[in-house]
């Protein structure tokens, strides 16, 4: 059940299995009893090594060192780091592509390529209490001096905890560009970030998700991504980017669940038998797979899509439908899993417990499935089938 890839595709498949399989599988259970934390040389040797295999620079460009990775080629990557739990993964940065047309030369070698190399860490700070999948940005920058004042609160500042800087989206209160939104490179150090509190998440990450408030923090007007006003622009990359590669790593995790739910089944004894013998299971590994097929078909075609220049609203649409059906098709097949090991699948230390957990947020973030279904409705009702 293999999508028709190229070497090159098949390159950065493998390097990231491997690496998934040896350097991060391994530590999932000690991660997930200590509050996912893992010991600092084990942490910094994961970095170390998926900085080395090119993770961190497969969306930079060429010309800046990077690996200019395609599409296809990082969703074959992220598909199989989809199947490490814990986000152990999220050991390694990633400059994206749109940061290559928003930022000057100056903010490129301050904010940017320090994170290929990992001298630098990032967190998005663009949710608000009142937003959530429907955007609706209440932190205000507004002008001061030789640049901006913020104000305001964010909510689910991902990352946070391990990183230096903050991309910041804020609304512009006077101007030409009055009521449009802008994202700022803000450090976390600056005077007037306030950490308000950071909240337990369903799922074990040393990653925090925390929520800070921002109190007439001054930042200079060069440390504005993008001309004044464009900053929805790019956010709206970023979510289409990340909503293709949250598709990706569900496949990941569903493929990891139907293996290990198919091996347990083998193995476990019904009377006579084993539990794979009863059909009742037979039925939800067969669904199961047929999901992730589909899902994995969806995923692939919005990558190439992107690989072939397609137009840009035709690839926001392709990025919504691989992600509601990946991500909703992932916590089925989950649930499924669990109910395969039984018992055992209410267990920690078991990866199916685990994913049971996890995947729930996929639903949600980058734009919930309600979000994505409406996105995908109106592709439809402007440009049909054949346009969308």
């Amino acid at each position: 059940m293999q999508i028709e890839l190229d070497d090159r595709a098949r390159a950065w498949r493998d390097a990231a299995r491997r690496f998934a399989l040896e350097e991060l599988i391994p530590w999932e259970v000690e991660a997930e009893l200590n509050e996912g934390r893992l010991p600092p040389e084990v942490r910094a040797k994961h970095k170390k090594r998926a900085i080395e295999l090119g993770l961190s620079a497969m969306d930079v460009p060429a010309a800046y060192g990077g690996r200019a990775a395609r599409i296809v080629d990082q969703v074959a990557a992220w598909e199989q780091l989809g199947m490490v739990t814990n986000a152990l993964c999220w050991c390694f940065s990633e400059p994206h592509a749109w940061m290559f047309e928003a930022c000057t030369p100056g903010q490129l070698e301050k904010y940017v390529l320090p994170l290929m190399t990992g001298k630098r860490k990032e967190c998005y700070a663009i949710t608000e209490s009142e937003s959530g999948s429907n955007v609706e940005i209440r932190t205000t920058a507004a002008r001061s001096g030789g640049g901006y004042r913020l104000n305001g609160e964010k909510w689910y500042v991902t990352s946070a905890n391990h990183a230096d800087y903050l991309i910041v989206q804020g609304r512009l209160t006077e101007g030409p560009h009055a009521g449009s939104d802008s994202l700022f490179f803000v450090e976390k150090d600056r005077p007037g970030i306030e950490l308000v509190r950071t909240p337990l998440f369903s799922h074990t990450f040393s990653d925090h998700h925390p929520v800070y408030r921002f109190n007439d923090v001054v930042v200079p007007e060069d440390q504005r991504l993008g001309p004044e006003g464009d900053g929805m622009r790019f956010s709206h990359a970023w979510f289409r980017r990340e909503r293709l590669m949250i598709a990706a790593r569900c496949c990941g995790a569903a493929a990891r669940l139907i293996e290990e739910g198919t091996a347990f089944a083998r193995e476990r004894r019904i009377g006579d038998g084993v539990l794979a013998d009863q059909q009742m299971i037979q039925a939800m590994l067969a669904d199961s797979v047929t999901e992730l097929w589909a899902a994995r078909l969806i995923t692939y075609e919005a990558a190439m899509a992107h690989d072939r220049g397609e137009d840009l609203k035709s690839l926001h649409a392709r990025c919504s439908v691989a992600k509601l059906y990946a991500s909703e098709a992932a916590n089925r097949i989950a649930d499924r899993v669990v109910q395969i090991f039984g018992g055992r699948g209410y267990m920690r230390e078991f990866a199916a417990e685990r994913f049971y957990r996890e995947l729930r947020v996929d639903r949600i973030w980058e734009g919930t499935s309600e979000i994505q279904r409406l996105i995908i409705a109106r592709a439809l009702l402007k440009r049909g089938l054949d346009g969308m």
